[in-house]
């Protein structure tokens, strides 16, 4: 627990009232928490892309070892190949960040974040009923995609997106089955939907009522710069648009206005934005590069130096 702790003035040699401090205090311990629970929890509670967990003290002690300034410009200006500036919350000031930090090394060495230890029990006739434990949040317990290889592509009445109840659910192929045939991939559920939509081994339904209706396809490329070190991300509309209508994403999940979308990795990551589908039925966020694909204009160092 992060307290102040009162000595013997005497002893130190210090005026009388001084308090010395002892890791971060309440007030600085329940920031980094809220921050925390805001922009870092959904890579740093399952480890994600390699995040060292919360509370997770052998992953942790290399970094805690490379120093607290270390740590800070990591997690300020972002670290390759998939941490980004601010866990994508560029809004959030540096001293938050910090705060952050400060939560989860204290988490690491044994301070917030971890049980503390049990106290010897009451005898019997004066115990008290134990307090409620707030279970910590399973930020990705949706993204159904990252499961092991061995729980990939399950029998519809398995999957939980099927109604098990749902006789017709009975009645679907087994994906195992209806994949084989596909183009395979090493994202998502094994199969290059793109590949398999480009030469023609699937044809989407347009419309659930009209099978013959043609979709309306839109050929345009949406670019957003990213801040850091990560390659700027392409939205295609050419691939979506061949599945979907434009009122699926437009404008409840994505305003269409340059500037109106307000999009991090830590919202995605907790099922909002592009994490509406992927992560669900589209390949998972922990495939950074198909998303972030378009490399940063990079000055040469002469052009740089001399200006």
């Amino acid at each position: 627990m992060n307290r102040i702790l009162r000595v013997p003035m005497a002893v130190l040699g210090l005026a009388a009232g001084t308090l010395l401090a002892t890791g971060p205090t309440f007030a600085q311990d329940e920031k980094g928490k809220a921050v925390y629970d805001k922009v870092c929890v959904a890579c740093h509670s399952a480890g994600i892309a390699g995040a060292p967990k919360l509370g997770d003290a052998k992953a942790w002690a290399p970094r805690i070892k490379a120093g607290i300034d270390t740590l800070y410009e990591s997690a300020i200006k972002g670290k390759a190949p998939a941490m980004p500036a601010k866990g994508g919350a560029t809004d959030v000031s540096d001293a938050d960040i910090k705060a952050a930090v400060d939560y989860m090394v204290a988490a690491a060495e044994g301070g917030a974040g971890e049980p503390a230890a049990a106290a010897p029990a009451a005898p019997a006739a004066q115990a008290a009923p134990a307090a409620p434990t707030k279970p910590r949040p399973a930020a990705l317990s949706f993204n159904r995609l990252l499961k092991p290889a061995s729980k990939r592509n399950p029998p519809p009445p398995e999957d939980g997106i099927h109604d098990p109840d749902n006789d017709g659910t009975h009645a679907l192929q087994a994906p195992l089955q209806v994949f084989e045939a596909l183009p395979r991939s090493n994202a998502g559920n094994r199969v290059d939907w793109v590949k398999s939509l480009d030469n023609n081994l699937i044809a989407p339904r347009w419309d659930r009522t009209d099978p013959a209706a043609a979709p309306v396809v839109m050929d345009l490329n949406i670019v957003r710069e990213v801040k850091g070190s990560m390659p700027d991300v392409v939205y295609p509309h050419k691939q979506h648009t061949a599945w979907l209508d434009c009122s699926n994403c437009h404008p409840q999940i994505f305003i269409p206005q340059k500037g109106a979308n307000q999009i991090s990795m830590a919202a995605i990551l907790l099922g909002q934005k592009c994490g509406v589908c992927h992560g669900k039925v589209a390949f998972p966020v922990s495939e950074c590069r198909i998303c972030h694909s378009k490399k940063k204009n990079v000055m040469p160092v002469k052009n740089a130096q001399a200006q």
